[in-house]
């Protein structure tokens, strides 16, 4: 962890994902992060697995901040969180919009009081604007957006994200957007109000594959797109024992130095089409011929091969191979795990 923040004091009133990811980023790199919970807790914290008596989930959200408890429906939790954000550079929070206000912690409330503070409030889809009081999570977002629609399976139909994108999108985004906050603040003195969305976040993370609906008002089908399952160098296999792998790379390069080892070069052509309808013989060949041997066996055969190639790890596989543990991505300390800040500097 380094101390570029050091110095830089945060109030976060966020709880689950998109707020404590934000200052979870700051708190790795020296800022100082308060983090006030609701009587009961962050709900998050009851969510296991647990270590050591604490959720695996809130644990790595959360480290490094200090956790105090304030009911802001009384006044005498709204009397500490004024003091809390005396001289407070970065305030965090996740509420509904209009709930702050209705709080007595607005922005203009805060910013009277404290000209310098960089506010940020995440929400699912803004502070304005016709979505604004419609409640949502993750899945909500990942819907209205469009990205669940190109998010199927073998038989169009939508599956629920592996990963809450629309979350994650926020915590990144306004971690971004506080640092750029507080460097203006550095030439004006003043601070600013951060509105972001977990919609809007993840909106524009559809840039690669929404050409078609933007520019031609047409739906986008996973099947004709390249990086959804359209190419047959950038799409997941089945193999003999039930495992997968993936070809992840389009390079022409790849699909030559592939095709020549399994005795097809005549199909190099075919991937070079464009994805869709063209890659679908290529497809076929290489289904039936990763389904011949296991996934391992794969692995074997790919070791020295000039292909983008990769087996598809279930997740304690993943954890446990030297791509994570000798980098030290995952951490063990007093019995408890921990994902490193992957944001690393080299001048510490």
């Amino acid at each position: 962890m380094s101390g570029k923040l050091e110095g830089i004091r945060v109030v976060d009133l966020s709880m689950f994902l998109p707020g404590p990811m934000l200052t979870l980023l700051m708190a790795d790199h020296g800022a100082e992060v308060v983090k006030v919970e609701p009587p009961g807790g962050d709900p998050a914290r009851a969510m296991g697995p647990f270590e050591q008596g604490t959720s695996f989930w809130f644990a790595n959200l959360n480290r490094g901040k200090r956790c105090i408890t304030l009911d802001l429906k009384t006044e005498a939790g709204r009397v500490d969180l004024w003091r809390l954000l005396e001289g407070v550079d970065v305030l965090v929070e996740g509420f509904r919009p209009g709930v702050m206000a209705r709080l007595g912690f607005g922005y203009e409330a805060v910013a009277a009081r404290n000209p310098g503070i960089v506010y940020c409030s995440i929400s699912a889809f803004g502070q304005e604007g016709p979505l604004a009081d419609h409640p949502a999570h993750d899945l909500g977002a990942w819907a209205l957006s469009g990205a669940l629609s190109v998010n199927d399976g073998p038989d169009g139909t939508p599956v629920v994200p592996g990963l809450p994108a629309s979350d994650m999108a926020a915590g990144l985004t306004g971690c971004a957007a506080v640092l750029m906050a507080l460097i203006g603040r550095a030439r004006t003195g003043r601070g600013d109000f951060i509105d972001l969305s977990m919609f809007g976040s993840l909106l524009p993370w559809t840039a690669h594959i929404a050409g078609e609906a933007v520019v031609e008002g047409r739906p986008v089908r996973s099947a004709t797109q390249r990086s959804l399952g359209g190419h047959a160098f950038y799409n997941v296999y089945a193999c003999a024992d039930g495992r997968h792998v993936v070809l992840c790379g389009r390079e022409p390069k790849f699909a030559q130095a592939l095709l020549e080892a399994l005795g097809r070069p005549d199909l190099i052509p075919v991937a070079a089409e464009e994805a869709g309808p063209a890659h679908a013989p290529l497809i076929a060949f290489l289904r039936a011929t990763f389904v011949t041997r296991t996934r391992d066996e794969w692995v074997e055969w790919f070791h020295g091969r000039d292909v983008a190639f990769a087996p598809v790890l279930d997740l304690a596989e993943a954890m446990r191979q030297p791509a994570v543990r000798e980098a030290g991505l995952l951490t063990e300390r007093d019995g408890a795990h921990a994902f490193a800040s992957p944001i690393r500097f080299r001048g510490g």
